[in-house]
């Protein structure tokens, strides 16, 4: 999970801060529950963050109560400028059901949106009151996690084989993704995404569908992110970063996808050089494009545009073309070959010419 917080400054703009760091954790007040108490899972954090949720139980169901976080904005450091003071909660009545004995399961991002505090979960599995001391094997799927994208089915196998082709997939739909801050829009992305990857020998192609695919991301001085995910990827970002103060490019991909079988298949290069153009414009690449992340997992890309920062107004501004869709580069080819094959014709006459000009004489 995490918490993105909009605040107020006291010159009267806007600034945004993302809460990750879990790594201090603590869960005081977290209870199983008894006769006289509900479950709830208690979480302190950072400086001054408590996260808290809260379970009711019914004849035949448990519910996800509610949740509450708190943080204190009067700490200068992860909130500069603050012009507010104290300690702020959101509570969000969630209110979501689900059957006793069943672990709940959501993999695919879920968000909380309330005065100005944007909460972020996936990969969430949880059960209250759990029966016997016994986790169950049972779960209840969030809605998005039961819209689950086709996959290549994964063969498992016992003795080395031949790496099998996959059966080619239709042209990807092209999806358009951005990212906010609280200046607005701070990068924009429009693509079709083809996966590709090999896992036990076996080639896999999934098209992801724009329409069940969740987004979210961040925006820095010097680096960008776009998150994608659904169902059946856990992760798919897209890093991209500033070099010598005057470009920008795609530096990082790291995915993590959940596979028929079971297994989670995870590659991650911080080391790309793809999608080069200057800062203030926006890349574009019509044509059909490959990522390679590495040798198990490339990624396809269609009617490509992308620009991670200086967004103005929610808009791409002038486009750099990649050299895939830049037909002008034949126009002096054409030009050269042209001219070259004159010159040789010119040669070729020229040597004739003074060949016969010789036929009539004799030396002396």
């Amino acid at each position: 999970m995490n918490f993105t917080i909009r605040y107020e400054t006291t010159s009267k703009t806007y600034k945004t801060v993302t809460i990750s760091d879990f790594s201090t954790a603590t869960y005081n007040g977290s209870i199983c529950g008894d006769g006289q108490n509900n479950p709830k899972i208690a979480v302190q954090f950072g400086s001054g963050f408590s996260w808290t949720v809260n379970f009711t139980k019914e004849a035949s169901t448990y519910s996800i109560d509610g949740i509450s976080f708190s943080y204190n904005i009067s700490d200068n450091t992860t909130f500069p400028d603050a012009k507010d003071k104290g300690i702020v909660t959101v509570h969000d009545a969630v209110g979501f059901r689900i059957p006793l004995n069943n672990i709940f399961r959501c993999n695919s991002l879920s968000t909380l949106e309330k005065n100005g505090v944007v909460q972020s979960y996936w990969d969430v599995h949880v059960q209250a009151f759990v029966q016997n001391g016994t986790v169950s094997t049972k779960e209840f799927l969030c809605e998005k996690d039961k819209t689950i994208t086709t996959v290549v089915p994964i063969v498992p196998t016992t003795a080395p084989s031949p790496t099998t082709t996959p059966t080619p997939k239709e042209k990807p739909e092209v999806g358009s993704y951005s990212v906010n801050n609280s200046n607005g829009t701070c990068l924009l992305a429009t693509m079709g995404l083809q996966l590709n990857f090999t896992h036990d020998k076996v080639v896999s192609v999934i098209n992801i569908n724009p329409n069940t695919t969740d987004f979210t991301g961040s925006c820095q001085p010097q680096t960008a992110l776009l998150r994608l995910n659904c169902s059946n990827i856990k992760y798919l970002d897209f890093v991209f970063a500033v070099k010598n103060e005057n470009r920008f490019y795609l530096k990082e991909v790291n995915v993590s996808m959940y596979l028929v079988n079971g297994s989670v298949f995870s590659i991650a290069n911080n080391n790309l050089s793809y999608w080069d153009a200057p800062l203030g414009s926006s890349y574009m690449c019509n044509k059909e494009q490959t990522v390679s992340v590495s040798g198990a997992f490339q990624i396809n890309t269609f009617d490509l545009r992308v620009q991670p920062f200086n967004v103005m107004e929610g808009k791409y501004s002038t486009a750099q073309e990649c050299s895939l869709d830049d037909d002008t580069i034949l126009i002096p080819i054409i030009v050269g070959a042209g001219l070259s094959g004159l010159i040789i014709v010119i040669v070729i006459a020229y040597v004739i010419g003074r060949r016969k000009s010789y036929a009539g004489y004799q030396t002396l």
